[in-house]
């Protein structure tokens, strides 16, 4: 089951984020998100504003998303390739698991595209695992973007 985060929920999501950044570690990608990413203000912004997602399974939180609609600044200039449409899309941001139940990015995607039929999504060059996943659920690579910091990242979209 997919709901807005609520502000009771924080402690099991910071846990989410922390084992999320342990298996990136593992996995060959320690410097997409450090020790330290997402930092807990965001996180507590995101749950305000609404715009953080979590996926339930038996009663408990297994994992989050950030979920935006709208434009994405970051989005707004692509190299090395083009997005494939120019109409109104989701942004799947900051998607973690705690690693304990399989099949929740499937969830996150399904629900996402229930509420609009155009997603993109990025992440970085060392994550394969999230390229790998991102593919499987029907995103194409489309180019580089840039992060607020300079910091690149491979773009997808889902059309």
């Amino acid at each position: 089951m997919i709901r807005t985060a609520l502000p009771g929920d924080l402690p099991r999501i910071f846990h989410i984020y922390a084992a999320a950044r342990a298996f990136m570690a593992r996995t060959g990608n320690a410097t997409q998100w450090g020790d330290s990413f997402p930092p807990e203000d965001l996180l507590r912004e995101d749950v305000r504003l609404g715009r953080l997602y979590v996926a339930e399974e038996n009663g408990t939180v297994q994992g989050a998303f950030a979920f935006l609609l709208g434009e994405d600044p970051t989005y707004q200039v692509i190299e090395d390739g083009a997005w494939r449409s120019d109409a109104p899309y989701g942004t799947l941001h900051r998607v973690a698991s705690a690693g304990e139940v399989r099949g929740l990015f499937g969830q996150m995607v399904d629900y996402a595209w229930s509420v609009i039929p155009h997603l993109r999504i990025d992440t970085h060059e060392n994550n394969a695992v999230m390229q790998h996943l991102v593919e499987k659920h029907g995103f194409q690579r489309c180019g580089i973007i840039h992060l607020e910091d300079g910091a690149p990242r491979i773009a997808f979209e889902r059309v």
